[in-house]
């Protein structure tokens, strides 16, 4: 059995989880956990239907969570201030009728194509699925015409590489059309032989994002060596 939880490093401690005498939901996290008041609100601060999406909010600190950011009060100002109901995670999420939550990813990582949402990841998953993409990580960049552009970034898998030049990324394309329709397709597909992360893992799409627009990708002091 695997007992899931969500926490961030701000927080300090699992926060939302699924306790061992708990009944496991498939896809959710599990419940906030004992001295946690976690909820899933609108722009508002005002709690979401069953089964909507909303955003992740700590309505009250708890004694493990941060207690400022150094030498930056306002930036500690503002994940309180961003929404009324409280601290913003940053992420997205549906609570069911149990009170179970389920995390859909950054708020961040949504993209807007043509009037439809579309998360980042849901592209990426399609990309991975594809016998040639080993990784990848997809950005929006401005359009006139669809609001924001999908750029893939793609990590071949071994053997791949001189397939590039041979309708490789016409396929990809094509692969991910059929798994989330015209909308979800990438409007351009970069083959590249890394993708920025942090020590831990997590891709740095702002980085990736950054490059595309010819901008300043800012603190980079968290990117892997």
């Amino acid at each position: 059995m695997v007992i899931d939880n969500w926490w961030q490093t701000e927080l300090g401690a699992p926060t939302i989880g699924t306790h061992a005498r708990w009944p496991a939901r498939p896809g959710f996290a599990g419940r906030p956990l004992a001295g946690i008041d976690a909820d899933v609100v609108d722009e508002n601060g005002d709690p979401v239907e069953v089964g909507k999406q909303g955003f992740l909010v700590i309505k009250k600190p708890f004694p493990s969570m941060m207690r400022g950011v150094h030498g930056n009060p306002e930036k500690y100002e503002s994940v309180w201030n961003e929404n009324p109901a409280g601290y913003t995670s940053g992420d997205l999420a549906v609570k069911d009728e149990h009170g179970y939550i389920s995390i859909l990813g950054r708020a961040d990582d949504v993209l807007s194509v043509a009037g439809h949402r579309i998360g980042s990841a849901d592209v990426e998953d399609a990309l991975v699925s594809h016998p040639a993409v080993a990784e990848a990580a997809v950005i929006g960049i401005p359009d006139p015409l669809k609001g924001e552009a999908i750029i893939a970034h793609v990590i071949l898998r071994r053997g791949y590489e001189d397939q590039v030049g041979r309708g490789l990324r016409a396929s990809i394309t094509e692969h991910v059309r059929h798994q989330l329709g015209p909308i979800g397709s990438p409007q351009e597909i970069r083959v590249v032989e890394s993708l920025p992360k942090t020590r831990s893992g997590k891709i740095m799409r702002r980085v990736l994002r950054a490059q595309a627009m010819g901008q300043d990708p800012g603190d980079l002091t968290t990117l892997e060596g």
